[in-house]
């Protein structure tokens, strides 16, 4: 997959495009859908399959909002790419771009500069200065264009309609299995071990302390798993201010069980699976042992039943 940063940087290519748009924060089961669609069509039509995001998202650049990302743009393109599509574009959503017009839109940025010849959008996509746009518009002007525009309907769990605002409502709140099951697969995040206070080891439970650019994270204890180097490691996760210390600054400290390697300095991934608990202050180290204890024993007996399910399965 080819991953271009800006539309002054895009190549005159050999085939035309089908594109699909948007910030697609978290990749989640809608945008799924979307670029299996998008991948599918371009095959069939001998197209270049490109996708076009922005960075920063649109609400940061006209401050809207300080919206918070589900995922880091390489989390975001690493995601993406996994579903083969040919390219990413990623741009500024700037003051330029937020001006143009929904026809100087269509003509300049998606005939113009990225040859395309067919659009995949959501239900809810709006597009040009002040979002005057919709699908209506895409598909009255893209037809005078010789554009195809293609409608893909949301996608439904329980009632709600997957969104990528939904998802960061869910983590918010630390209903971790509600947002991976919208998400598709473990809400994660990435990041290098660093140095703590040692208290994990002082207490018999030696943690990674991990440093981390992605903007959520979910507060609790809860059963996880952490990747490096492509080995998985089951692991009890602590995300929070650690209340009986008095912390005032979240902390994301992960156990892994059977694990006495030195990690410091290495890059892994954390992904989060199911919640134990919210962060409780304790009176004393002792209640605390006694409660990771139990935590760690939760998670034991999660990884051994799944581990005897996918074995029942086999």
């Amino acid at each position: 997959m080819e991953a271009i940063k800006g539309l002054e940087n895009f190549p005159s290519l050999s085939q035309n495009t089908i594109i699909t748009i948007g910030n697609f924060d978290g990749v989640h089961l809608g945008h799924q859908k979307i670029l299996k669609f998008l991948v599918d069509e371009a095959k069939k039509n001998d197209l270049f399959s490109l996708v076009l995001t922005f960075s920063p998202h649109p609400e940061k650049i006209l401050g809207k909002s300080k919206i918070q990302m589900i995922q880091t743009v390489d989390q975001r393109l690493e995601t993406i790419e996994n579903f083969g599509v040919s390219g990413v574009l990623v741009t500024p959503f700037d003051e330029n771009f937020s001006n143009l017009s929904s026809r100087d839109f269509i003509q300049k940025i998606l005939i113009d500069t990225l040859q395309a010849r067919g659009v995949v959008i959501g239900e809810n996509f709006h597009f040009g200065k002040n979002r005057e746009g919709d699908i209506t518009t895409l598909q009255t002007l893209g037809s005078k264009m010789g554009l195809l525009v293609h409608e893909i309907p949301s996608v439904t769990r329980n009632g709600r309609t997957v969104s990528s605002s939904l998802i960061r409502s869910l983590l918010y709140e630390g209903k971790i299995e509600a947002a991976n099951s919208l998400l598709g697969r473990c809400y994660e995040v990435e990041g290098k071990v660093i140095k703590g206070e040692a208290r994990g080891k002082a207490l018999g439970f030696p943690t990674a302390n991990i440093e981390t650019q992605n903007e959520i994270i979910p507060l609790g204890v809860f059963i996880s798993e952490v990747s490096l180097n492509s080995q998985k490691y089951s692991s009890v996760t602590n995300a929070g201010y650690r209340p009986t210390f008095g912390q005032e600054e979240i902390q994301i400290e992960s156990y892994i069980i059977n694990f006495n390697k030195n990690l410091y300095g290495k890059r892994i991934i954390l992904r989060f699976i199911k919640k134990i608990r919210n962060e409780i202050r304790f009176k004393t180290t002792e209640e605390l042992s006694l409660q990771i204890k139990k935590d760690l024993k939760e998670a034991l007996n999660y990884f051994k039943l799944k581990k005897n399910s996918s074995h029942s399965t086999a």
